[in-house]
């Protein structure tokens, strides 16, 4: 294959990452092999952290260490995942990262990649960019999977070719525009509305955030939108569509986290680490989220018959703050919806006046900021 993509911290990076191929490689003849985790968070997935290949059935061997999944492939209950769907939907190789052998052997799953397809470009690909974090930033909320791809690109023995590609700096709501324009490189690439339509099914039922607004900004959407649980303010202006090269030696000596993980042999070693200078790991943030949420599930409908008025409500809420859009992961969490009703709310958004993709929700009554570059 042409060309070796590798989402950073899977979930959405994996859709960026065919959004990528068609901005930058829309002449080629073949589809690119993207290698990107399994990780999606607890409103698809009940069990934290990333999913290994024993929570698959059948998938297909591409070397020794490295596994393909195919769009038929099944997970073994009670795992979850949206990889699955996103390979039957699009025309890309998707590839399995495998976290629990550390940094040590990611490396060895990009080294076998590389010596058996020889790709004549390799894109290390993150979306909003807290990959380019230090440490100790006190935004920084999942540094784990970033910094062990980037500590494993490194090490890699393809690494002098190895591209480190930003893109939509702060669309992630975590390292905010302003600390990382100065970390970025030169601008490569501005994604445009048909480079939107390469995964316009996908972003139709995927749940992702930072990869939706991505797609939104290139779409036009301009104001303020809030993301998470936690309700993180993200600004979508004109850098929102753009990608940067970072040079990959420069982002990892940078990152200590990053740095510290570069010989892990185990996904738990990398945990430690991660605790020891992050103070946490977004895992153990999982862990107790989802003890959290098995106390407060109720019993009853996925989609309760009051949600049009609830959904009134937190928009003009959401509004007083100054908010002009919101995701409906965003949304479902704020509502306390399970899951399931996910896929009801991007239904409800498709039925309105928009364009953007289903999962970013635009608050009725609110004026888009004049927001720029």
């Amino acid at each position: 294959m042409k060309r070796l993509i590798v989402a950073a911290g899977g979930g959405g990076d994996a859709v960026a990452a065919a959004m990528l191929h068609a901005a930058l490689y829309a002449a080629d003849d073949e589809p690119a092999l993207i290698l990107t985790y399994s990780w999606d968070r607890l409103i698809v997935d009940p069990v934290p952290g990333p999913r290994a290949p024993a929570d698959f059935t059948a998938l297909r061997q591409l070397t020794p260490h490295v596994w393909a999944v195919p769009g038929e492939v099944t997970l073994e209950p009670p795992h979850k995942a949206t990889l699955p769907r996103l390979a039957a939907e699009l025309p890309h190789v998707f590839a399995l990262i495998d976290p629990y052998a550390g940094a040590t052997g990611i490396t060895r799953q990009l080294d076998e990649l590389t010596t058996h397809f020889t790709p004549q470009t390799i894109d290390l690909l993150d979306v909003g960019g807290d990959i380019l974090a230090h440490g100790d930033e006190p935004t920084l909320r999942s540094p784990l999977a970033d910094a062990l791809t980037l500590a494993a690109c490194t090490r890699a023995k393809a690494a002098p070719i190895i591209r480190l590609l930003v893109a939509g700096p702060g669309l992630d709501g975590e390292l905010p525009a302003d600390t990382l324009r100065p970390r970025l490189g030169p601008l490569i690439a501005t994604f445009t509305p048909d480079d939107v339509r390469s995964i316009a099914t996908v972003l139709d039922w995927h749940p992702s955030e930072a990869t939706a607004l991505l797609a939104a900004t290139a779409l036009g959407a301009r104001g303020l939108c809030e993301v998470r649980d936690a309700g993180l303010p993200v600004p979508l202006t004109d850098e929102g569509p753009t990608v940067h090269h970072v040079d990959l030696r420069a982002a990892f000596t940078a990152n200590r986290l990053a740095r510290a993980l570069a010989d892990t042999t185990t996904l738990d070693e990398a945990e430690e680490r991660c605790r020891t200078i992050c103070g946490t790991s977004e895992i153990d943030y999982e862990r107790a989220k989802a003890q959290r949420l098995g106390r407060q599930q109720a019993v009853g409908p996925s989609v309760p018959r009051d949600l049009p008025a609830q959904i009134r409500n937190f928009e003009q809420a959401a509004i007083a703050r100054g908010t002009t859009h919101t995701t409906i992961r965003r949304l479902a969490e704020a509502l306390g919806l399970p899951g399931e009703a996910l896929q009801h709310l991007a239904q409800l958004n498709t039925a309105r006046a928009r364009h953007h993709p289903a999962s970013v929700w635009e608050l009725h009554g609110a004026a888009e900021a004049p927001c720029g570059g």
